[in-house]
């Protein structure tokens, strides 16, 4: 189905997501209805996950500071859902306004903003509060009433597969776990969306395509636990998308090793963009952090418009659906269409070639290198002996280009008598 960006955008925005519960269920369910391919993964609470534990289900109906003598509401949930620590504790009681002010968060240098604050591993109770009505709360003593529970039940997430001639898989993910905020939640769902709609339409697929759509940090860890032998063997390369709705940067954030085809396939897209920001995996923040961990080490890299944590707006309400754009949604679709065009269409993207030979085969018998062994003769030859070199079945032609400094179509040509005199298979 084709359906605008931000629509998507706006349809969800004022459903509290937490990383579990009826928010992100309805959520993916949305996804779900509009595209069947999309099918549930349920994790049940209290499960073990390499170093994590799966929170239990976090619902929540209501949530206000009262003053008790006028009855007049602070912070209150039901005109914001950032008003509440997320995954905050049940609570209903009189506290005196040194209490309530160790459980109260808000930003002196953004005084009209609520920002997103989190609890989700350590059972708290607090409220966020713009700066200006932070001011007001003047009493010795206010109610606070937190009207939240907790359930054993299941984090879910949804993914989606389109299997292509070839099995090794482009992969694409983003989060859906926080409250109303549109683009660090919502617009790299949005535009993960979009593309997997483009992709179903497409005919004779060459490569598999991968969507994931999961809570930050406990859902990808939760998808590597269960598919880590799987993504290691069929995955190509990867994009954590996040923070893709605004006009300004482009922005790519570096897997840890900093050199595979994803990070390749990324800056080749956007190093020419206006305002194109680098950042290195000490910069990371998102689920890169999982993806690219050591041991699991899978070929993703991060993309993003204005990083998460660069833009004031971000974590508050201030990021809300007028700082995001149709043209930064539909700019940010296009690079990762131009990187899906680019491996199904371009040669050079989708040729990952290999040597046939363990060591250095032996060229000379083959008349492809000098029999006399000259001062020159290896000079002479660095490219052909540099692209052997190379040609380990992991790296695409654009890589081998850049890392052996020769231009792609002298290796395309040389690459031809290669594969003629069969060194090389692709």
């Amino acid at each position: 189905m084709n359906i605008e960006m931000y629509k998507v955008i706006s349809d969800l925005f004022p459903i509290c997501r937490s990383i579990t519960g009826p928010g992100i269920k309805k959520s993916l369910k949305y996804f779900e209805n509009l595209n069947p391919k999309f099918k549930r993964l349920k994790f049940k609470s209290g499960k073990k996950v390499f170093d994590w534990i799966i929170p239990y289900e976090w619902s929540i109906k209501d949530a206000y500071i009262e003053d008790i003598k006028s009855k007049k509401k602070f912070a209150n949930f039901k005109d914001n859902n950032l008003h509440v620590l997320n995954f905050s504790s049940p609570i209903n009681k009189i506290v005196s306004r040194k209490k309530l002010f160790d459980h109260l968060y808000s930003l002196k240098q953004q005084p009209n903003a609520i920002p997103y604050v989190t609890s989700y591993y350590k059972k708290n109770w607090g409220f966020c509060i713009s700066e200006k009505d932070k001011k007001k709360l003047t009493k010795k003593k206010y109610r606070v009433r937190i009207n939240s529970k907790f359930t054993k039940g299941y984090l879910d997430l949804s993914h989606a597969l389109y299997k292509g001639k070839n099995s090794k898989e482009i992969f694409f993910s983003s989060y859906l776990c926080h409250p109303s905020m549109a683009n660090n939640e919502l617009s790299g769902p949005a535009v993960l969306f979009k593309l997997a709609n483009y992709i179903s339409k497409k005919k004779n697929l060459r490569f598999s395509y991968r969507f994931v759509l999961l809570p930050e940090t406990i859902g990808s860890i939760c998808y590597i636990n269960k598919f880590k032998n799987l993504l290691r063997k069929k995955m190509l390369c990867g994009f954590n998308i996040s923070c893709v709705g605004d006009s300004k940067n482009y922005s790519l954030i570096s897997s840890r090793e900093g050199n595979n085809l994803a990070d390749v396939s990324l800056y080749e897209k956007i190093n020419r963009k206006k305002s194109f920001k680098f950042f290195s995996f000490l910069d990371r923040g998102s689920d890169e952090r999982q993806y690219c961990a050591p041991g699991i080490d899978l070929p993703i890299c991060g993309f993003s418009r204005t990083k998460y944590g660069e833009y004031k707006e971000y974590h508050t309400s201030e990021d809300n659906l007028n700082f995001v754009s149709k043209k930064g949604l539909k700019d940010s679709f296009e690079v990762l269409k131009n990187i899906v065009e680019s491996f199904e269409n371009n040669f050079s993207w989708y040729t990952f070639p290999k040597s046939n030979f363990y060591c250095e085969p032996n060229l000379g018998k083959r008349n492809l290198y000098p029999n006399i062994s000259e001062k020159d003769n290896y000079n002479k030859l660095n490219l052909r002996m540099d692209l052997i070199a190379y040609s380990d079945g992991k790296r695409n032609l654009i890589q081998i280009s850049k890392i052996i400094k020769k231009p792609l179509k002298d290796i395309i040509k040389e690459l031809k008598i290669l594969i003629k005199n069969k060194i090389i298979s692709i």
